[in-house]
């Protein structure tokens, strides 16, 4: 059994074939699938695909959403997680955080939603999906300002060995996906092949961070070509981590399934549980 542990399925990209998506990640053997939220217009659009697909999801506002967004997002965040926050379904608070390498986003206002965001977390018991960017100190400052206590994952894990540990110091998974398969990616594979077993958990960020079997060139994507990136493709990730570790698949899905469990704990209940239409 593999999960997806974070995935946007709601992307206008699968618009034309979701359910086929879909079967097709069943098919693989990916069995769960985390949705997180990017910003309040989307709340309710991941909420019922979740439920209509027996799937996980997170609510909050990416911080590369946060430049439209309004004061009062928060507050709709606010309210939905005290409308569904006994929903087995609702696992984190996520996608949040702060990304520093993307030109044009103010840190003030990333840093406010950031720290607004993990105190709604902190009030319902709840862990966070972070967006880490260039900005892993920063995310620690925060979670160590708001006094965070619910742990969950460091998404698409992206920084030194030293920062890793601290984000497993305190609680947090680190997600692992498309980039561990590119031999350039040194430092990503390197902290993939020697961390802690128990601390790597699996995603895609579908439709987003291709493997590199389905990675185009930037001519080759001017030109017309995508390479759109899906969670069927989560078995095929895992080889790779498979042989960074020297594991064999099987213990890849049984370690990296008990991670995502641990991470965000409400996943435990739905093993199993199908969608109600």
């Amino acid at each position: 059994m593999w999960i997806d542990s974070h995935c946007h399925l709601d992307a206008a990209e699968f618009d034309v074939d979701r359910d086929a998506v879909i079967a097709r990640a069943r098919a693989a053997g990916v069995s769960q699938i985390v949705l997180p939220a990017v910003e309040a217009d989307n709340f309710d659009t991941v909420r019922l695909l979740a439920v209509r697909q027996g799937f996980a999801y997170a609510l909050g506002i990416h911080p590369l959403y946060v430049m439209r967004a309004a004061e009062g997002d928060l507050d709709r965040l606010a309210e939905a997680l005290a409308t569904h926050h006994i929903d087995p379904r609702l696992v984190a608070v996520g996608e949040i955080g702060l990304d520093f390498f993307v030109p044009g986003l103010d840190a003030a206002t990333q840093q406010h939603f950031y720290v607004e965001q993990l105190k709604l977390a902190q009030r319902f018991g709840l862990p966070v999906i972070l967006h880490v960017r260039r900005s892993a100190d920063q995310l620690l400052a925060g979670l160590r300002r708001v006094g965070f206590s619910h742990g969950g994952i460091a998404h698409a894990f992206n920084g030194s060995e030293q920062q890793a540990r601290t984000f497993l110091d305190l609680g947090f998974k680190l997600g692992f996906g498309g980039t561990l398969t590119f031999e350039r990616s040194l430092q990503i594979r390197r902290l993939a092949a020697t961390l802690p077993a128990d601390a790597l958990v699996l995603e895609t960020d579908a439709p987003d961070i291709p493997p590199q079997w389905l990675y185009k060139t930037a001519e080759l994507r001017a030109a017309g070509a995508t390479s759109r990136n899906e969670p069927g493709e989560l078995p095929r990730i895992a080889q790779s981590l498979a042989g960074l570790r020297g594991w064999t698949l099987e213990q890849t899905a049984a370690g990296t399934t008990a991670n995502a469990l641990d991470a965000l704990q409400r996943l435990r209940g739905l093993i199993g549980v199908s969608g109600t239409g």
